[in-house]
């Protein structure tokens, strides 16, 4: 059973920012700001070699297909897959593969995410992309154990297992994002090394955010010493 409607769904692109930073999330997807910097735009570049739907491509055993529209009900999230490899597997275990439109056999799907630079330290690639498993699993009725990341910079391909963990991590975050949205409440800012990575620092402005709770902290401390000693 479904636990979102149409009109509740969010873009699943945005869990990468959600495990980013949760007021970069908020920044973007409730306030509607954004501003372009020379990674979005490599990344952008990036993604638009890969999400074109003409160059679908099928290589005997292997179905490779770009830009699939991709939605879960269960998470509440859509967006688009930059690529879905379709591998053909013969007499594979009942329900971890698909029949394919006018292709003889069955295929296995297995979801590749393109990002620019270098693997994070962090696991906001590994979510987006093990969010992009999780609505193939529910679109087509099967399981999917692993995916891809390309890096731009490496020319490598990164194995992602989708273990339990991950899995967990991808519900909660989802669940972060629509109770968020539901409330159209931006959180302030948590200043860290990561902001000198984030394409919104100007528009953050974290220094500011995190002085301004500072001084409420204080004055609310205040007024608690004031009850107490009058």
């Amino acid at each position: 059973m479904s636990v979102y409607e149409e009109d509740d769904l969010l873009l699943l692109s945005g869990i990468q920012h959600m495990a980013f930073c949760e007021r970069q999330w908020a920044l973007i997807h409730i306030e509607q700001v954004w501003a372009e910097s020379s990674r979005t735009l490599e990344g952008k570049y990036l993604h638009e070699k890969a999400d074109d739907p003409f160059k679908n491509e099928t290589r005997s055993d292997l179905r490779i297909v770009r830009a699939m529209p991709i939605v879960s009900y269960q998470l509440g999230l859509r967006g688009v897959a930059d690529v879905v490899e379709f591998r053909r597997v013969e007499n594979p275990p009942e329900g971890i593969a698909v029949k394919l439109d006018k292709r003889k056999g069955w295929w296995q799907p297995y979801p590749v995410e393109y990002k620019r630079g270098r693997p994070k330290s962090d696991d906001r690639d590994a979510v987006q992309l093990c969010a992009q498993a999780l609505c193939l699993e529910e679109m087509l009725k099967i399981s999917i154990d692993c995916g891809f990341l390309f890096y731009g910079q490496t020319k490598h391909r990164e194995q992602i297992e989708f273990n339990r963990v991950l899995r967990t991590r991808v519900e909660e975050l989802a669940g972060k994002m629509q109770k968020m949205f539901a409330e159209g409440k931006t959180p302030g800012a948590k200043k860290g090394k990561h902001c000198s990575l984030c394409s919104l620092i100007e528009q953050c402005q974290p220094n500011l955010t995190v002085r301004h709770r500072s001084v409420e902290a204080y004055l609310k401390k205040m007024l608690v010493w004031e009850e107490v000693n009058i």
